[in-house]
């Protein structure tokens, strides 16, 4: 197994430690949601995630959209966001 190979291999027992975020895209949709910050054992914060060079996508699940030029927001079960997208994202201040 090569090394690029091994960083997407699944750890059979590693549990999910998630976050909820909320962030804004360059195109001025506001993005609600939930992070694993358990992904990779060198990240441990959001800001993390967002900054790593590692991968060019922040997965998203649990996930509600709210697009400027829409009404209603639209749910989704998994997201995947261009890092290079986001303006700002903050985590939930209302987590236990």
């Amino acid at each position: 197994m090569t090394e690029e190979q091994a960083q997407y291999h699944a750890e059979p027992n590693k549990t999910i430690e998630s976050r909820i975020i909320r962030m804004r895209l360059i195109d001025g949709t506001q993005v609600n949601g939930q992070v694993n910050l358990n992904r990779n054992t060198q990240h441990d914060r959001l800001s993390d995630l967002i900054c790593s060079g590692q991968d060019s996508f922040l997965v998203l699940f649990n996930v509600t959209s709210h697009h400027k030029d829409l009404d209603d927001s639209v749910r989704h079960e998994t997201l995947f966001v261009n890092k290079s997208h986001i303006i700002w994202a903050t985590p939930d201040e209302d987590q236990a």
